[in-house]
């Protein structure tokens, strides 16, 4: 049986992650509190970030930078857009 979690970003039940994707607090509060959707709706987005603004995951800053705008992300708060990006219709 998969578990569910009360997902922050979609506010509703939905599956959750199969184990935390960071050691300490706050890859366990990412276990507690948001779903399989919104974890791989947040990878594509920081691929994207990544990509457009051209971050090194070895510079800590821009390390630091990803973290916040996923705690946005997450939070349902307005979060960096890769610049001229337009999503795709459904």
């Amino acid at each position: 049986m998969t578990r569910t979690v009360m997902c922050r970003k979609y506010k509703e039940e939905l599956p959750g992650l199969e184990r935390p994707p960071y050691p300490g607090a706050k890859g366990q509060d990412i276990f507690d509190h948001i779903s399989q959707k919104a974890w791989a709706d947040w990878q594509k987005h920081q691929t994207m970030l990544i990509n457009e603004k051209r971050l090194n995951m070895m510079n800590a800053e821009d390390r630091k930078f990803l973290q916040a705008e996923m705690d946005k992300f997450f939070a349902g708060e307005e979060y960096a857009q890769a610049e001229g990006y337009v999503p795709p219709a459904e």
